[in-house]
C-alpha cells in the first residue's frame, strides 16, 4: 500500500454534536461522537470524545464477522476473552485485560456490531493517568450514528475504505 493517509480530521457538525465528519485524504465520511460531543478535559464516564491528536496503535476484529481489515496498521483477531480495563484505581487502567476480571471493564466481545473493527487511540495510553479516559477507541457506529460512549465511529464499510489508507505513524485529529 502507497500514499498512505496520515492523519485523519474529525469535526463535529457544530459545537456540542454528538454526529461530526471524518476527512481521510480526499475522503470525507459522516462519523458518531460522544454523547456529551467534544471535550478539551476528557474524565472517566463523561461520555465525551477528547479533543486532541492520538496515534492510531493497532486494530482488533471478530473474524467471526468479517474478513481481516486490509491495512498497514497492526492487526489482530478478537477473542471472547478479550476485555479492556476502565477502572481508574486498578494498575492496569486503559490497557486490555483477559477476562473474567475482578475490577471494572469492558467487553470487547460484543453482542453488538461495534467493536466488529475497533481501532486503539494512543488517548490516556502512555502513561494511563487514572481517570483521565479509558477505551477511547475508533470503532464500528451504531445505526443511524447513535452517540458514542467518548469514541469516534464510522459505518462499516467507511471503517473498512479507511483502514486500507493509514498505516504505522497516522494520527486522528479531532478538533
Amino acid at each position: 500500500m502507497k500514499n498512505l493517509v496520515k492523519v485523519l480530521e474529525v469535526r463535529a457538525t457544530t459545537p456540542g454534536a454528538t454526529r461530526g465528519l471524518l476527512t481521510c485524504g480526499e475522503i470525507t465520511f459522516a462519523c458518531a461522537l460522544g454523547r456529551s460531543g467534544l471535550t478539551r478535559f476528557k474524565r472517566e464516564g463523561d461520555g465525551a470524545t477528547p479533543m486532541g491528536s492520538f496515534e492510531l496503535l493497532n486494530a482488533v476484529y471478530r473474524a467471526d464477522r468479517g474478513p481481516r481489515p486490509r491495512t498497514e496498521l497492526p492487526v489482530e483477531r478478537l477473542v471472547p476473552t478479550d476485555g479492556w480495563c476502565d477502572d481508574p484505581r486498578h494498575p492496569r487502567y486503559n490497557r486490555p485485560v483477559d477476562l473474567p476480571f475482578e475490577a471494572g471493564h469492558e467487553k470487547m466481545w460484543r453482542d453488538d456490531r461495534l467493536y466488529d473493527i475497533v481501532v486503539v487511540l494512543n488517548q490516556n495510553m502512555f502513561p494511563a493517568v487514572a481517570g483521565r479516559g479509558s477505551a477511547i477507541f475508533f470503532h464500528v457506529a451504531r445505526e443511524g450514528y447513535l452517540p458514542t460512549e467518548g469514541c469516534v465511529a464510522v459505518a462499516p464499510a467507511h471503517m473498512r475504505a479507511i483502514l486500507e489508507r493509514i498505516g504505522p505513524g497516522t494520527v486522528m485529529n479531532i478538533a
